[in-house]
């Protein structure tokens, strides 16, 4: 091997290192603009599988991987968040999303103003001043974007480059004319490459590299892409390692999906290779690749389409339930834990979308625990002081659990507001915990009150259900506040929360008055006024909680 020879070898890894750089730079900076809009995408999935299929495509054009939305849809599914049917949907709509990438590396072909060398260095460096320079998030994003974009193209031109010597060697001539020749050696050639580095979108971007210097024919392109969609399945096949059945069989159903794509659509292209030869030995060009790759995705999509009930009962044949399994009941931490599936973070609006519900649903468990609170002190019931204490060990869990997963959040690409939800996040899980506490305060009261049969008077309990109303009023509010980022319900809380101050004030003065007139005994005063102590800091964290909210907003 010459020094020539090593130096082309160099510049071919530095290109793709730098187009597979640019991809995920360009993938990042659409997922930032793109910001809570792709959150609110997951909410189509659940009509209908049309709409599902529209929604993986768009899903994988932004994030630039049909890879990273099959794995995240196995996460979706472990956590219990999509069911089979409409995960088939995503799936096929992410082949469709993922011949983005082959269409933008065809604009080499497109024209001497769309080639790499002409604009890639300008969107690199005004790319670099926005990121640098710019105090503005959206144009930094922009700036990100601009980077992504230059830097795959310059790869690219790297790699051409690297190549451009070698157009004519007989090495290339030989190696194509065996794959055009063996269909099954150019599919598994194009499964193995894909499977090694994990995008299917980079392995057709290799491919129309080589196409782009006239060394790839028809035969050969048309087999190795079938392969390609077959290898980017090994992804989410590794990634389902560890889940449920049902998450094993999504993955199992992109793999089916795209291995009965490729034999189905490559045993046409076969018979019409052999009845044209002169087609098949021609050189084919990205633009045709792109052309390929993208009506092979949407023949398939439409031709699987109508057996996409086929393809999950296919899947739960291939993954099948244990007959001797029996259904045990999570409890509530380990469901949570399961829906806190960390596939989910491979797209930072759908993690914090999740980390939003698994905070709410703390606060639901918060909620309920401060009402049985209320009720033990009302009917002095000790079973309802028991349930309380566990589910304030519940509460506990949870915060341990909900705060870990935010802190992995935090550390992903986020933009500004995306760090301001997490942050705001960490607060609530912090005032939810010390509703949590104050229940279990309210409880003990209840436990003393009924051990030591302490009465209170009527007027004594009006006024702990007048006050525990609104109490329980303001957080309910504020957790739905938190759940559905409703402006006008984090409103509200405040103007309860501010009742409840100005009640606390008042029935306990009102107490005071009946302690120095002997009508309540001083033991009873105590227990009394510290309900209300409590129902009174639950109504602040209530408004903390949805304080935080309204600065989102």
């Amino acid at each position: 091997m010459t020094k020539d020879d090593l130096e082309m070898i160099f510049h071919f890894i530095g290109g793709l290192g730098l187009f597979l750089y640019g991809m995920h730079i360009m993938a990042d900076g659409l997922q930032k603009s793109a910001g809570g809009k792709l959150k609110n995408l997951m909410g189509f999935l659940t009509k209908n599988r049309f709409i599902a299929v529209a929604v993986g495509a768009l899903i994988t054009a932004i994030i630039q991987s049909s890879s990273a939305t099959t794995v995240m849809v196995v996460g979706f599914v472990n956590a219990g968040m999509l069911t089979l049917t409409q995960a088939v949907g995503v799936i096929m709509g992410a082949n469709i999303g993922t011949t983005i990438t082959a269409w933008i590396v065809s604009m080499n072909d497109l024209g001497s103003v769309f080639k790499p060398e002409f604009f890639a260095p300008v969107l690199v460096g005004i790319g670099a001043f926005l990121m640098l320079f710019s105090q503005k998030e959206g144009k930094k994003k922009t700036g990100e974007i601009l980077v992504g974009f230059g830097a795959l193209f310059i790869g690219l031109t790297y790699m051409s480059d690297a190549i451009k010597p070698y157009r004519d060697a007989q090495i290339f001539v030989d190696a194509f004319r065996v794959l055009g020749r063996n269909p099954i050696l150019a599919i598994l050639v194009g499964a193995g490459v894909t499977a090694v580095i994990q995008s299917s979108s980079a392995s057709v971007g290799i491919l129309q590299t080589l196409a782009l210097n006239g060394v790839v024919n028809w035969q050969s392109a048309v087999f190795i892409t079938l392969g390609q969609n077959i290898g980017t399945c090994v992804t989410a096949l590794i990634s389902s390692a560890g889940t449920g059945k049902n998450a094993k069989r999504a993955s199992i159903i992109h793999l089916l999906f795209n291995t009965i794509g490729a034999i189905l659509f490559g045993t046409i292209m076969f018979i019409l290779f052999r009845l044209n030869q002169a087609w098949a030995s021609a050189d084919i060009s990205t633009v045709q690749i792109s052309i390929f790759h993208t009506i092979f995705n949407i023949l398939n999509t439409l031709c699987l389409f109508p057996f996409a009930n086929q393809l999950v009962k296919l899947s739960g044949l291939i993954i099948r339930d244990d007959k001797d399994e029996e259904e045990v009941k999570e409890d509530i931490p380990t469901e949570v834990k399961r829906r806190l599936d960390k596939r989910i973070l491979a797209n930072p609006s759908f993690a914090i979308e999740t980390a939003i519900k698994e905070v709410s649903y703390m606060g639901e468990i918060a909620l309920t625990n401060a009402k049985l609170s209320i009720e033990a002190v009302q009917s002095g019931d000790k079973d309802m002081s028991t349930e309380v204490y566990a589910k304030e060990k519940v509460i506990n869990e949870l915060e341990k659990i909900l705060t870990a997963y935010l802190v992995e959040v935090d550390n992903l690409s986020l933009t500004e507001k995306q760090h301001s939800i997490i942050k705001n996040l960490f607060y609530t899980i912090s005032d939810m915990e010390r509703v949590g506490d104050h229940s279990e305060n309210i409880a003990q009261l209840a436990d003393t009150r009924r051990k030591d049969k302490i009465s209170f008077s009527k007027r004594g309990i009006t006024d702990l259900e007048d006050i525990a109303t609104e109490t329980i009023h303001a957080l309910e509010l504020s957790i739905q506040a938190r759940r559905d980022g409703d402006k006008k319900a984090s409103e509200q809380v405040e103007a309860f929360e501010a009742k409840v101050d100005a009640m606390e004030d008042e029935m306990r003065e009102r107490h005071i008055q009946r302690l120095s007139k002997g009508k309540c005994d001083p033991e009873s005063g105590v227990i009394f006024l510290d309900i209300l102590s409590n129902l009174e800091r639950i109504s602040d964290h209530a408004v903390n909680i949805a304080g935080y909210v309204a600065t989102e907003i």
